[in-house]
């Protein structure tokens, strides 16, 4: 068969090396040889000796499941073969964790990442229960983590003359040492008489970076995660 579908712009070439790659803007190939983990759902084809488990939370050394704010699932991939990911075609990012990085990320936007990272879960410190983001994953090792983004991601720097103030349900994540406290930015009289809409941010001070989407969550998308 021929057409512009067998280009090679679509047409997958075999791995050259374990790990994870970017196949293009909406999926993301991982070249399993041994463990790797990604959000339950998450796989949209494999080929080769691949097996995959869903695990709950546990104790020891089993595989915890990542309860953030929208209550994301994690299924660990074993074997050896090839495995593309992708999350309704929203956009797909890498971040190179690096030793002694931390970076917190919402659970709506994780996709895979590798098993030699390690994560845990913490509330959101001044955030209080308000927003999409009172439980966070923080990630730390070394490894590559795959996110996805409705949309093209901003990378905003935050320095200590300079905090960032950024919307709760369009925050993907930050520099983990950052310090957070919630911002309400109109007065009481404003509020009162309908306000603008957005009443309360998330303020980041300290030194390191934001990340955030073009777009806002929704209720109905939320639930869907």
């Amino acid at each position: 068969m021929k057409g512009s579908l067998f280009s090679s712009e679509h047409m997958v070439q075999p791995a050259v090396e374990a790990g994870m790659t970017v196949e293009n803007a909406k999926c993301i190939k991982y070249a399993v040889d041994g463990e790797m983990h990604a959000r339950q759902g998450a796989m949209i084809a494999y080929r080769g000796g691949l097996q995959f488990e869903r695990k709950g939370q546990g104790v020891g050394g089993m595989l915890k499941r990542a309860v953030t704010g929208e209550g994301l699932p994690l299924m660990a991939v074993r074997g050896r073969g090839e495995v593309w990911f992708a999350h309704e075609a929203q956009n797909c990012f890498i971040v190179e964790v690096e030793p002694g990085d931390q970076f917190t990320v919402n659970g709506r936007n994780v996709l895979c990442f590798d098993a030699s990272l390690a994560y845990e879960i913490r509330t959101v410190k001044g955030a209080g229960i308000t927003g999409g983001g009172l439980f966070n994953s923080v990630f730390s090792g070394q490894g590559r983590l795959g996110l996805v983004c409705e949309g093209n991601p901003l990378v905003i720097p935050v320095s200590a003359q300079y905090p960032v103030y950024v919307d709760t349900d369009a925050v993907v994540g930050w520099s983990a040492h950052l310090q957070t406290s919630l911002h309400r930015s109109q007065s009481i009289g404003s509020m009162l008489r309908g306000g603008s809409g957005e009443a309360v941010q998330l303020m980041l001070q300290g030194e390191g970076f934001v990340v955030v989407r073009p777009s806002e969550a929704t209720p109905q998308k939320v639930q869907q995660h």
